[in-house]
């Protein structure tokens, strides 16, 4: 298609609560970290070497026996949200604007656990309580 040469109605999809297709076989609890497997399928967050990560989930959805996109999860992301903090990889104050990493569905740790752990995004913040995540 060649470059626009008129006004264009250009579409446009609100980018802070987006639906997400669920991976065959997935159970999503609401409140917790979801991301995405290689094939672009909504997971809940776990050790695992190839995940995107996309947010925070709204809603609980069983896909357990379901086939893959079989449903959606609304996922909310464009904001930080407090994740618990690992206990054993614990991120402190000097991970501050650094990346961190899905321990599980609600744990972020300071490393990628020898490249066992996906990235979650970016530290905001370490609270007593949490690790807040953009």
């Amino acid at each position: 298609m060649p470059a626009a040469t008129a006004d264009r109605n250009t579409e446009m999809r609100e980018g802070r609560i987006v639906p997400v297709p669920v991976a065959a076989g997935a159970l999503i609890h609401a409140g917790v970290l979801v991301a995405v497997n290689a094939n672009g399928l909504g997971v809940e967050g776990k050790i695992e070497a190839d995940l995107t990560y996309i947010g925070r989930s709204e809603q609980y959805v069983d896909n357990t026996a379901g086939a893959d996109g079989a449903v959606f999860v609304l996922v909310r992301r464009g904001v930080a949200f407090k994740w618990a903090n690992a206990a054993d990889d614990a991120i402190t104050q000097a991970s501050f604007g650094k990346p961190c990493f899905i321990e599980d569905n609600q744990t972020v740790a300071k490393t990628n656990g020898n490249g066992t752990r996906s990235q979650a995004g970016t530290v905001l913040g370490v609270d007593a309580d949490g690790v807040w995540v953009l």
